[in-house]
């Protein structure tokens, strides 16, 4: 192949590639027990996968509509309104999207400029801050309490200025397993209210909660629905991560600017597997029985690993597992995550990759969306350090 001899001035050029490429991609090269990525190694509900078969069969294989096809998006509206009591247009309001990753970058992408400041809370997701650059925005950094993950709204407020075009949250929280309270709900809402500031909230755990809590929607609170992009994944909650559906909720005048960027950077989304997914959620039981589901795996992980030496809480939602390992070593998170994985066989995430300035807690990150086999077989080996 010829080499190209021409410079490309990269419009990201601090950042690397993403730790969990490299630490999934390290688990395969070393034959590791993978627990660092976030996907269940189970199969998903047989019945699902047959309606999407049957889809394909019936001759859904060309493109869906730009929005998602109606009857999936009318089973989102419908979901919507059984969960929180809210109303929205499947016409107008709710867009399918090739998972929430894709419908946080169109957020972004649609509405913020060079010069516009948007808050974040880290330990984050690590989508966030590139796509903000990506269009100019600067990202303004809130590192959350390391002891329990709690926001300090009073920091948030003394943030806040006339540059401030966004508010990220995501709930419940990647990596921490943390669930936003009623009370954080009504801060943010009291902060926003009489703003023109709008709100991401990436719901996309919105299932996976534990021991009796509640997941606070923005779409509950009114200051804070009228301004917000809720965004959503199928794949997390119905243990499809390949498939990459999601979907996009907001306002109809902010979703008439999301489809702007939507239908070019994608336009439809897997037909067939929309046709499967809006059949799958006429039966609620299919999303509403996961909190039990999940705390089942999260309680077996954590009993299991009752007399090791790592440190934790549980985890309050999503399928994460945060462990603290500052009795085992000195090493950083990242170091102790490679050896783990090359000397122990098993692969976790160091969270100091998510933190502001790289702030190193001694904490790794472990998925417990797995078969309880490989959770047994994971305790056995952390228990042995």
């Amino acid at each position: 192949m010829p080499t190209y001899n021409y410079p490309i001035i990269s419009k990201l050029p601090e950042v690397p590639t993403s730790i969990f490429a490299i630490m999934s991609g390290l688990a395969t090269e070393q034959n590791a027990l993978n627990l660092s990525q976030g996907f269940p190694n189970f199969k998903s509900d047989s019945k699902l996968i047959e309606l999407v078969n049957q889809a394909m069969v019936n001759g859904n294989n060309q493109y869906a509509p730009m929005p998602g096809i109606f009857s999936l998006r009318k089973a989102i509206a419908q979901k919507m309104e059984n969960l929180y009591g809210v109303s929205y247009s499947p016409e107008t309001e709710i867009t399918i999207t090739a998972g929430a990753t894709q419908a946080i970058f169109t957020v972004i992408s649609a509405t913020i400029k060079k010069g516009d400041e948007v808050i974040i809370f880290k330990p984050a997701y690590d989508c966030y801050e590139p796509t903000i650059e990506l269009f100019g925005g600067k990202t303004i950094a809130v590192q959350l309490n390391p002891e329990d993950f709690t926001i300090n709204w009073q920091e948030v407020k003394g943030l806040i200025n006339n540059k401030t075009k966004m508010i990220i949250i995501n709930s419940p929280h990647n990596p921490s397993g943390r669930v936003l309270s009623k009370g954080d709900m009504l801060q943010l809402e009291a902060l926003l209210k009489n703003t023109n500031i709008l709100l991401l909230s990436d719901e996309v755990y919105e299932h996976i909660i534990f021991d009796g809590e509640k997941h606070q929607s923005a779409a509950l609170y009114p200051a804070l629905a009228e301004r917000a992009f809720i965004t959503a994944s199928f794949g997390k909650t119905f243990h499809n991560t390949g498939w990459k559906v999601g979907y996009c909720v907001a306002p109809s005048e902010l979703t008439k600017e999301f489809r702007k960027i939507h239908q070019f950077n994608v336009f439809g989304v897997n037909h067939p597997t929309q046709v499967a997914l809006a059949e799958y959620l006429k039966i609620p039981s299919n999303y509403l029985g996961l909190g039990d589901f999940y705390q089942e795996k999260r309680d077996l992980f954590l009993t299991l690993l009752k007399d090791s030496r790592f440190q934790f809480k549980p985890s309050k939602g999503t399928y994460f597992q945060l462990l603290n390992f500052k009795n085992i070593t000195s090493e950083s998170d990242y170091d102790f995550a490679v050896r783990l994985t090359k000397e122990q066989k098993i692969a976790g995430i160091p969270i100091s990759v998510f933190n502001e300035n790289k702030y190193d807690t001694k904490v790794l990150r472990f998925c417990f969306a797995k078969t309880d086999d490989t959770l047994r077989k994971a305790a056995e080996i952390l228990c042995k350090i």
